[in-house]
C-alpha cells in the first residue's frame, strides 16, 4: 500500500469516527431534550393552576415572584437534564432590589426561548415583558402570564399598540418595574442580525429612563424555533445605561444596535465568519463596556 493510499484510508477513517460521535451527541441531545420537556409539561399545569388561584388574593409583585419560580425551575432543568449553563457579566450596570424606584428599559438580542425564561430569573427588579396578545392563549403558561402586570399587544393595530406600550410602560417604570422589549421583534437565527425597531429606544425617552443593551449567545445551546437543547455556556452581557435625556429615538437605537452588534462578535465569534480578529474586538466592545464586570455562572 502507498503513503498516499494509506493517507487517505486514515482520512477516512477519521471523517466516519467524527460521523459516528457527532450522530451519538445528537441523540443524546434528542434524548435529554425529550426529559427536559417532559420536566416543563408536568411542573408548568401544576404550578400554573396555583399561580392562578394565588392571583384572586394577591396581585403585582407579591403574584410575580412567586410565579418567576417556575422560570426558575425550568433554568433549572435546562441545566441538570441538558447541560446548559450561563454565566452574566454586567450585573454592576443594573439599578440594585434596594434602590426599588430606579427603572430601566432594557433592550436585548434576541435568539432563543431560553432568554425568556431566564431574565426574570437574573434581573433584580421585577419583570414586565412587551409581547403579542396570542401568547395568552397558551394552555397553563399563558393563562397564568395574563394574571401579571406586562404588556400585551395586537401588533396588527400598531398606533394602538404603541400608546398602549407608553402609557403601561410609564405607569410601570413610576412603580420601579422594568420593562424589557426585543428591538427585532422576534427570534433571529444565531449569528444574523434583525432590523432594530425603536419601540424600546421611544419608551426610554417617554419615561424618562436610561436603556439597557443585552447580548447573549443563547441560540449556541438552544436555538431558534428549536427543542433541542445541546449542552454548553450561555454568556449574557449587560451593558451599561444609556441616557435617553435629550435623544432622538432612532438615534438612540443605533447606539443600542451597535453596543449589542459589537458584543455578539465577542460572545460568540464563530457564528460570525466576517467579524475581526478576537483581540480587535476586544478592543472594540471594551471601549463601551465598564473597566470591570461582575459575573455570576449558572450551576
Amino acid at each position: 500500500m502507498s503513503a498516499s493510499d494509506g493517507t487517505a484510508s486514515s482520512t477516512a477513517s477519521t471523517a466516519a469516527s467524527a460521523a459516528v460521535s457527532t450522530a451519538l451527541s445528537t441523540s443524546l441531545s434528542a434524548v435529554r431534550s425529550l426529559l427536559f420537556l417532559l420536566w416543563m409539561a408536568a411542573t408548568v399545569v401544576p404550578w400554573a393552576l396555583l399561580m392562578l388561584l394565588l392571583s384572586i388574593f394577591v396581585r403585582g409583585t407579591r403574584l410575580y415572584w412567586p410565579t418567576m419560580r417556575w422560570l426558575r425551575m425550568a433554568v433549572w432543568g435546562a441545566r441538570v437534564i441538558c447541560g446548559v449553563r450561563y454565566r452574566v457579566h454586567g450585573l454592576q450596570h443594573l439599578p440594585t432590589a434596594q434602590q426599588a424606584t430606579q427603572a430601566v428599559v432594557l433592550a436585548a438580542k434576541h435568539q432563543s426561548t431560553w432568554e425568556t425564561f431566564a431574565f426574570p430569573t437574573l434581573m433584580p427588579h421585577p419583570l414586565a415583558y412587551v409581547f403579542k396578545r396570542e401568547l395568552l392563549y397558551i394552555p397553563f403558561f399563558g393563562w397564568a402570564m395574563g394574571r401579571l402586570d406586562m404588556i400585551h399587544i395586537d401588533r396588527s393595530k400598531r398606533a394602538e399598540a404603541w400608546s398602549k406600550v407608553a402609557a403601561q410602560g410609564k405607569r410601570l417604570a413610576a412603580q420601579g418595574i422594568w420593562v424589557i422589549m426585543f428591538p427585532e421583534g422576534t427570534r433571529i437565527p444565531r449569528g444574523q442580525a434583525g432590523a432594530y425597531k425603536s419601540g424600546a429606544s421611544r419608551l426610554a425617552i417617554a419615561s424618562g429612563v436610561p436603556i439597557v443593551p443585552i447580548a447573549h449567545n443563547a441560540a449556541r445551546c438552544w436555538p431558534r424555533k428549536s427543542f433541542l437543547l445541546r449542552p454548553g455556556v450561555i454568556d449574557v452581557s449587560i451593558g451599561p445605561g444609556i441616557s435617553s435625556a435629550g435623544r432622538e429615538p432612532e438615534e438612540l437605537m443605533r447606539e443600542v444596535q451597535t453596543w449589542i452588534e459589537a458584543e455578539m462578535r465577542r460572545l460568540d465569534p464563530e457564528a460570525y465568519p466576517e467579524a475581526l480578529p478576537e483581540a480587535s474586538l476586544e478592543t472594540e466592545s471594551d471601549a463601551a463596556r465598564a473597566p470591570t464586570a461582575a459575573t455570576s455562572a449558572g450551576g
